[in-house]
């Protein structure tokens, strides 16, 4: 990351966090400073690399800033979708400008993933028609839905009988709706939306698997490994302001901010060497509990901020950085897959394992 990037950043982190003043740029600085070639082949548009690099990009993003991570995350996920796509065409026609920054790409599977574990059916049908499919539903959470134009990701289950797969569709697409953006407490400049499709027309060439429940065990460990790239970096800067704030201020913390900070960068280390070495792909649990433990981390890394700091926190004209980690640390635990649903798939493995 350059140091122009760190300061804008760190200058607008807040706007970033409480308004949708900068949700257009955040694409364009990121896409300037090559970030969301990292990982991706030179032949495709990237810079080389793999998954690890890509994952600890997003964790030095987050960082500065959640928002900007999110957007990251949404981007470089749908990526590698591509990636992993038998749609070779589909990747050679999207991704040199997807790293490029001058499309944006929307993940959409949140909804898969939830369908994959059997805890919510897919939303969108796709109606088999002479030229490939009709789509209808709607995704009710989507990031990265750039006002100024989309690709997303979804999975959509077929009304004839055919397996669930996993399509691309674009904003530019007659009966694609975005809403207004979803009206949350924080990540405000993260184009964050619904979408609704009403017969909208995709063909073959949109196809980016056509067997979801083959294709989303393969990607899931990028998915969510790129995911927590965003908890490890939030962690890291709330526990390095503690350790900072504790120094200053001689208090008995500084041993357990330092034994956080080890813990965190051996989840940070597992994770890494999983995601790469493709354990994940044939056991989720391991990192399902990565996703739980990071979440965790986080969790004990802001309160760690907060008692470092003391009274000093909460008053509106001190530093207003804790007060946007602790609003981002808020988000960690509810993305898809939540906490919650990640502990119902760990129930239901293990009662698996004993019946």
């Amino acid at each position: 990351m350059s140091g122009n990037l760190q300061e804008w950043l760190r200058a607008h982190a807040d706007e970033l966090d409480q308004t949708q003043g900068l949700a257009a740029g955040v694409i364009p600085r990121l896409a300037a400073d090559g970030l969301f070639g990292i990982g991706v082949p030179q032949e495709l548009g990237g810079s080389g690399g793999d998954i690890r690099d890509a994952i600890k990009a997003v964790a030095g993003i987050a960082e500065y800033s959640l928002t900007a991570a999110f957007v990251f995350w949404g981007q470089r996920t749908f990526i590698e979708y591509l990636l992993h796509s038998p749609n070779h065409g589909l990747a050679e026609r999207l991704t040199a400008a997807l790293v490029r920054g001058e499309r944006a790409g929307a993940t959409g599977l949140s909804n898969a993933m939830k369908f994959l574990s059997g805890l919510e059916s897919l939303q969108i049908i796709a109606t088999p028609n002479e030229k490939g499919w009709q789509l209808d539903g709607s995704l009710a959470w989507v990031t990265n839905l750039r006002k100024e134009g989309f690709i997303a990701a979804a999975a959509v289950a077929s009304s004839a009988d055919a397996p669930p797969a996993i399509i691309s569709f674009d904003s530019a697409y007659s009966g694609v709706q975005r809403s207004d953006d979803l009206d949350l407490m924080a990540l405000r400049s993260s184009n964050t939306a619904a979408v609704r499709l009403q017969n909208v027309g995709i063909s073959e060439a949109d196809v980016i698997h056509a067997d979801a429940r083959q294709y989303l065990p393969a990607v899931r460990p990028c998915f969510l490994g790129l995911q927590c790239g965003m908890s490890i970096g939030l962690a890291r800067a709330s526990l390095q302001a503690a350790l900072t704030l504790s120094a200053a201020t001689r208090n008995q913390l500084t041993t357990r901010i330092e034994e956080l900070q080890r813990l965190l960068e051996e989840t940070a280390a597992q994770l890494l060497e999983g995601v790469h070495d493709g354990r994940f792909k044939a056991k989720a649990a391991p990192l399902f509990r990565i996703r739980i433990q990071l979440a965790e981390i986080v969790q004990q890394a802001v309160f760690l901020e907060l008692q470092a700091s003391g009274g000093r926190a909460y008053l509106q004209d001190g530093d207003k950085s804790f007060a946007r980690r602790w609003r981002e640390a808020a988000f960690v635990p509810i993305v898809t897959p939540s906490l919650t649903q990640l502990q119902i798939e760990l129930q239901k493995q293990a009662a698996a394992q004993v019946a």
